[in-house]
């Protein structure tokens, strides 16, 4: 009798200790797929996070990339109505002027009828304290020469080739939403051609930019890029040359002599714009006899840096 109740104690403790060794494997079985499942999540979490900063990073990337150099520019002015669109007179453009980084379009409407213009939504012009555009009075011209005065209007722009907001009211007194387009900024003289990039558009300081130049037996070259120095709206740029022989420049009728005794040419002379072919005139005794050589000198805009930041 004792014998049985030994082995029956003995099974007990083995069918105990076969319980705990299972719940503990549970637990442990638990434990490691919980582990898995937080570094998963993670895992998930640090690659979100990366593909969140890679895709910042290209958007303010491409963000620098389409911004503008200062200047004037004629600009596509789109929008999503027939009711609300620009002046037929002005083929569906408007002026785009750059100032230190920050875009505005002047656009001509097509009559009067439009009180105010409001960058956002119509329920945010409705707003006491509101900041609404006023309404300037341009005279357009048509094809056939009759002229007519309508209302016009200084549009902030926030990107090229995005839509935006633009919020309207009429003589009816209420707001309307519209999306507008600005695109196709183009920089273009009454000819056609490419006009001078607007120096009174930089600030006064000094700068470096690259240039070309035509004529001449090509012998002879101007360092480039060269210092260009801004003050009032007026650039003076300080060309050295690839030779000593230069005694004087001939610019828009001016004499202009060097500005040092040693080594290559180097001369300090007015540049009336960039982005426009200048005509220079070097005398070089580099010959038998002195020579008046004719040159083409072109000024670089997208090149233009500050000396001092190197931006």
């Amino acid at each position: 009798m004792n014998k049985i109740i030994i082995v029956g104690g003995l099974s007990a403790c083995l069918l105990l200790g076969g319980c705990g060794a299972g719940q503990a494997a549970d637990a442990t079985s638990a434990e490691s797929t919980v582990t898995t499942q937080e570094s998963t999540a993670a895992q998930a979490e640090s690659a979100e996070a990366i593909a969140g900063t890679t895709e910042a990073a290209a958007t303010e990337t491409a963000q620098s990339e389409a911004q503008l150099p200062d200047g004037v520019y004629t600009a596509e002015f789109s929008t999503d109505s027939s009711m609300f669109h620009v002046s037929e007179a002005c083929d569906g453009k408007g002026t785009l002027t750059v100032k230190d980084g920050v875009m505005t379009i002047h656009i001509s409407l097509g009559s009067k009828k439009i009180l105010n213009l409001y960058p956002g939504l119509a329920e945010d012009a409705a707003k006491e304290g509101a900041v609404l555009l006023e309404p300037t009075t341009d005279t357009v011209t048509y094809s056939d020469g009759m002229t007519e005065e309508v209302y016009g209007f200084d549009v902030p722009v926030p990107a090229i080739g995005e839509e935006f907001d633009l919020a309207l009211i009429g003589t009816k007194g209420k707001w309307y939403d519209h999306k507008v387009v600005v695109s196709d900024p183009v920089t273009e003289d009454s000819e056609g051609g490419v006009a001078p990039f607007d120096l009174s558009t930089v600030e006064d300081g000094s700068y470096t930019i690259e240039l070309t130049m035509e004529g001449g037996s090509g012998r002879a070259s101007i360092q480039s890029p060269t210092q260009i120095t801004v003050a009032d709206g007026a650039a003076t740029a300080t060309l050295e040359w690839s030779s000593p022989n230069y005694d004087y420049m001939l610019v828009n009728g001016e004499k202009y002599l060097p500005v040092n005794t040693e080594g290559n040419s180097v001369f300090e002379v007015p540049v009336e714009a960039l982005d426009a072919p200048l005509t220079m005139i070097g005398d070089t005794v580099a010959m038998s006899t002195p020579h008046e050589v004719e040159y083409t000198v072109t000024f670089h805009s997208e090149t233009l840096e500050s000396a001092e930041s190197g931006k």
